[in-house]
């Protein structure tokens, strides 16, 4: 399937970008999704690393409304041809999800994607398209790792960055009992008020 934004992109509508990283929280996607589109004027994609299809069923997500794309979608044309097959000009799947979005989600951002994003690291669809993002876009990053990893004195480094230089809006995480048994900060921020912020910023109204 070939994305080019000018065809995707609906008049008068919200085009949200959802992005999931490889914490257990993501999970949470496909409740976020179909909790999206109970509004009205909503357009969802989801890009998904390889580590975070270990938390969710892309069915699920689908049956909820959303489509999601993975690192394999990005160059498929050289995958499956030879290099010739593609041309100068042809579509290139994290540009048009760019071009497309008009708010984008890292929910739940790992301790591995903050990293990358902090050190401008573009090794898979999901950060190459941050990377790639235009300033103006707005961007919420929803951190999620071990209390440990939290306190880890890097993560301190990486969210400044995230947020003092990259400009991306950070928020959370929380404390609650975490998915490996520990009890501290590391939370991604609950998913309702995820759903809550974009609901808020765009003034969305239920169907």
């Amino acid at each position: 399937m070939v994305f080019i934004a000018e065809q995707e992109r609906v008049e008068g509508f919200t085009h949200v970008l959802l992005i999931t990283t490889g914490s257990v929280a993501s999970v949470k996607a496909p409740l976020i999704v179909e909790e999206l589109l109970k509004h009205e004027k909503v357009k969802i994609e989801i890009v998904a690393t390889q580590p975070s299809l270990t938390f969710f069923n892309v069915d699920n997500v689908t049956k909820a409304g959303g489509r999601v794309w993975v690192d394999q979608d990005e160059w498929k044309v050289q995958w499956l041809s030879s290099f010739s097959d593609y041309k100068i000009g042809d579509p290139i799947l994290h540009i048009e999800l760019r071009r497309w979005a008009d708010v984008v989600l890292v929910a739940p951002c790992s301790a591995n994607t903050l990293s990358k994003i902090a050190h401008g690291i573009c090794d898979n669809l999901a950060t190459s398209l941050l990377r790639a993002l235009s300033p103006t876009t707005p961007t919420y990053v929803f951190p999620a790792m071990n209390t440990l990893m939290y306190e880890h004195p890097l993560t301190s480094e990486h969210l400044r960055v995230v947020q003092e230089v990259v400009r991306y809006t950070v928020v959370g995480p929380i404390g609650k009992g975490l998915a490996c048994g520990d009890v501290g900060l590391g939370a991604m921020t609950e998913w309702r008020d995820i759903v809550q912020i974009v609901v808020d910023r765009f003034k969305l109204i239920l169907k």
